[in-house]
């Protein structure tokens, strides 16, 4: 995994511009670069990019404090600059970033319980904060992170930026290059990637103190989810019950919707906190479709209010029960009603993750009596029996090889989703806190290569105590449960994602183009950059793979 932090034993060599003490240079998109000047780094400079207009392109300076003197911390503020070509401006407000901060990480150790210091503590940059100015303590550096949207409406031509960093009332000014190609990237909005990253409200709402579902938590989680919806996010992460995965995020999830056994022994069930939370998922853009866990909890126990004795109490059953069928035909039929009501049943999937296929054929058999046309959704192995049942269907990336080339055209003939995952039990790809930058990127090409959909993970901000320093948890490797921070910040992991979601859709515009135009050459020539994107080499060459094919693309 050395390659992943960047330990390598070169000779540590600065460029110029510096002030006093601060050095900076342009350094890598793909490098994690490390606290102290006892780690030496490669000697890069990348400081210009192609992007297509309403693309997201990134920059990465290395700025470093020389100083190794007790108390030799400096101040360092930073100004990103409007980007011009001839008279064309692309606005200052479009550039955004930070310092890399570090925090805490560990290493790959698989799935299960285990202590959270049993690994050991290591630093690795990953969160990009809007401390401005930062302080940089003696003998150290820091990565300087850019992201650059370029308008959509922007002219072609090379724009030229610069970052001004200063220091002791001492100025060092950076210039760097992006080269805006005659083409556009649709709107996120429109892209085709299925991308489904579960959300956790109930995090947020313990990391910001505010109570759950009120105003403020709403007005709080807004940023949060316009971010998700920059991505292309497609999913609506419901819950339809209490706790779905028992406790294996630190902010365990609750229910949206209530169920009450009244008095009479009749069910009532209330709506109200799922309906605001499907209404305010839809005004952030997100809104294809609303996926409800679980009718198949990872603990077979339902939570409900009990009017008689104004308590909660719980029945434990489970699929093929005869309990089971009563208690979810009940909830399948109001819920389908609610549904068509609010003209939202065709975009709602009863969703189940990693259940066996016994219980998976039980609930299937339940929704289809109670609640006919309702659409399923299933993360998991993959089941050929009940494959024609499920719309959207995600398979383990150990899994996914059961995606043959007819499968998929059948699938998509049907207008299913297909799709993939990652969690604990990949070391890559995957988004974990010490995994190689471009790994993240790799992830969006991969599905391209297996003409897939798209690409599905369980947490998009389901937080560690204190997830600003310290990104290892209990039960996997560091990083797993979240790919962005409190307040909003980004991340190395997800800034990279998202570039490899943009290469996917670019990708496919290039080809549809192609075809088109009967442009066999240009056909043949991207079946083969297609064919360079191999997970086999992932753990040696994930940055020539995606390096090269962004810029191949490019130049098509």
């Amino acid at each position: 995994m050395e390659k992943k932090i960047i330990s390598l034993a070169l000779l540590l060599v600065f460029v110029l511009p510096s002030v006093a003490q601060l050095t900076a240079r342009w350094g890598s998109i793909d490098v994690r670069y490390p606290a102290t000047l006892g780690t030496s780094v490669p000697a890069l400079k990348e400081n210009r990019v192609e992007a297509w207009r309403g693309e997201r392109v990134n920059f990465q300076m290395l700025v470093v404090n020389t100083n190794a003197q007790e108390h030799g911390e400096l101040s360092v503020a930073y100004r990103f600059s409007e980007l011009r070509s001839g008279r064309n401006i692309i606005p200052s407000t479009n550039v955004v970033g930070g310092f890399v901060q570090h925090v805490i990480t560990d290493k790959f150790t698989g799935c299960g319980k285990h202590e959270v210091d049993a690994y050991g503590e290591n630093l690795v940059a990953d969160r990009i904060t809007d401390t401005n100015p930062t302080i940089i303590p003696g003998g150290s550096m820091r990565g300087l992170w850019l992201t650059i949207q370029v308008p959509q409406d922007a002219e072609p031509g090379t724009y030229k930026g610069y970052v001004e960093l200063e220091c002791n009332s001492k100025v060092t000014r950076l210039q760097y290059t992006v080269k805006v190609l005659n083409r556009v990237l649709p709107s996120p909005k429109e892209w085709s990637f299925h991308l489904d990253l579960w959300q956790n409200p109930y995090a947020v709402a313990r990391v910001h103190n505010v109570d759950v579902w009120s105003d403020k938590h709403f007005e709080i989680l807004r940023p949060y989810m316009l971010k998700l919806a920059s991505a292309g996010q497609k999913a609506i992460t419901a819950t339809l019950i209490d706790r779905p995965w028992d406790g294996q995020t630190f902010d365990p999830f609750g229910s949206m919707v209530t169920w009450i056994k009244k008095a009479d022994g009749t069910w009532l069930y209330d709506f109200t906190i799922f309906d605001r939370w499907v209404e305010f998922m839809m005004s952030c853009g997100i809104d294809k479709e609303i996926t409800c866990f679980s009718m198949i909890p990872w603990k077979l126990s339902f939570r409900y209010y009990d009017q008689a004795t104004h308590s909660h109490k719980y029945i434990n059953c489970a699929p093929g029960d005869e309990a089971y069928t009563k208690l979810w035909g009940g909830m399948l039929g109001a819920f389908s009603e609610h549904l068509k009501e609010k003209g939202w049943f065709e975009k709602t999937f009863i969703s189940m993750d990693e259940r066996s296929l016994q219980q998976m054929q039980a609930a299937i058999k339940v929704i289809k009596e109670y609640a006919p046309g309702m659409k399923i959704s299933m993360a998991g192995n993959y089941h050929p029996e009940i494959e024609p049942d499920i719309y959207d269907y995600c398979l383990d990336i150990f899994a996914y090889g059961a995606y043959t080339p007819e499968l998929i055209a059948s699938r998509k003939a049907q207008g299913k989703v297909s799709t993939y995952y990652t969690c604990c039990s990949a070391e890559y790809p995957n988004l974990f806190t010490f995994t190689a930058p471009a790994d993240a990127e790799f992830i969006a090409l991969e599905a391209l290569a297996k003409d897939l959909d798209g690409y599905l993970r369980w947490a998009y901000n389901s937080w560690t105590v204190t997830p600003e320093d310290d990104s290892r948890f209990t039960a996997w490797p560091a990083g797993d449960t979240y790919v962005i921070y409190p307040f909003s910040i980004s991340s190395i992991r997800w800034e990279r994602l998202v570039q490899g979601i943009q290469q996917f859709e670019k990708y496919r515009i290039v080809l549809a183009e192609a075809k088109a135009n009967g442009n066999v050459s240009r056909v043949k020539a991207l079946e083969k950059l297609l064919k360079s994107v191999d997970i086999r080499k992932i753990s040696t060459d994930s940055e020539k793979m995606v390096n090269g094919f962004r810029k191949a693309v490019n130049k098509m």
